[in-house]
């Protein structure tokens, strides 16, 4: 598996905190997915893919998106998936951890003050390294804190 880098974001705050992150990946094989095709000039020079918008209450989307991400993930061979959420990068996690055995990254969304999000939750399960942007969620058994992106 070559070193490449796989990083998945759904669209809104979780695109803008991803792209916030976006010079830590620079030099790097990096290849972006995200909801919206229009972000794809956000990151022009970069490999981007977009993928179906889904709720968890969307059964027949969230089949093609499974479909979408492996489709993805089996042509880009990522070594690390990394992730600020939501449905789209936890499903991204688990089929890159279940497939490839990917490294994993999750970093909830900011905007989760109170608790971490529903997909941030179950991510957690698939992550090597599972974050959390507010120092008063941190748990022992995870997630872990390193700071915020904003």
């Amino acid at each position: 598996m070559s070193k490449k880098i796989l990083v998945v974001a759904s669209g809104g705050g979780h695109w803008i905190q991803m792209r916030r992150l976006q010079p830590a990946f620079d030099g790097l094989d990096v290849a972006f997915v995200s909801v919206h095709s229009a972000y794809a000039e956000e990151v022009s020079g970069y490999r981007f893919y977009a993928v179906r918008d889904v709720t968890r209450r969307d059964r027949i989307g969230l089949a093609v998106l499974v479909t979408q991400l492996t489709f993805i993930l089996m042509r880009e061979r990522p070594r690390v998936v990394v992730t600020t959420g939501s449905a789209p990068g936890m499903i991204a996690l688990a089929l890159a951890k279940c497939l490839l055995r990917s490294r994993t990254l999750w970093i909830d969304s900011i905007a989760n003050c109170e608790q971490m999000s529903l997909s941030g939750q179950r991510a957690g399960r698939f992550c090597d390294v599972w974050l959390t942007q507010w120092p008063h969620l941190r748990r022992t058994s995870g997630p872990d804190y390193w700071g915020a992106v904003i």
